[in-house]
């Protein structure tokens, strides 16, 4: 199911990526869709900023300094918090994914592919589904399974 551009704008999202040209660029995407509450460059301070948001989603970077987004995301799930995380990252490799979807990921989003795949996972997310990018090479392992 689809959403709709006003059902998108009232959804939440905090941005956590060290690299600040990163993270403007994230903005500059959702932001006119999205209602983009707050941003963190490590992640201890993205792990602070949810718990004081509570935004819908949290776009989490896998490597920031102090917490990864990885121990974010387990630390989200651990607090029993219902924020969505959806990790924006250069790590393609299927242990990352792994990684990221054993901590209660919804989606998986590799940054050469963010212009087109991070609004379908956000999405996905807001349905409770999940969306890994397609150059993901834990997910061509599953297309050969399910062929």
């Amino acid at each position: 199911m689809a959403i709709s551009k006003s059902q998108k704008k009232g959804i939440r999202i905090v941005v956590a990526d060290d690299n600040k040209q990163m993270r403007d660029k994230v903005v500059q995407l959702l932001d006119p869709e999205y209602e983009v509450v707050g941003s963190a460059a490590d992640g201890k301070a993205a792990l602070e900023i949810v718990k004081l948001l509570k935004p819908d989603i949290a776009v989490l970077d896998i490597s920031m300094p102090i917490l990864s987004g990885i121990e974010v995301a387990a630390e989200i799930e651990r607090n029993g918090s219902d924020v969505k995380v959806v990790f924006l990252t250069v790590h393609s490799d299927p242990d990352y994914v792994k990684a990221a979807l054993n901590v209660g990921a919804s989606g998986y989003v590799v940054k050469s592919q963010m212009a087109e795949d991070l609004s379908i996972a956000l999405s996905e997310a807001c349905n409770d589904g999940i969306f890994i990018s397609p150059d993901c090479e834990v997910r061509k392992e599953l297309n050969k399974t399910i062929s």
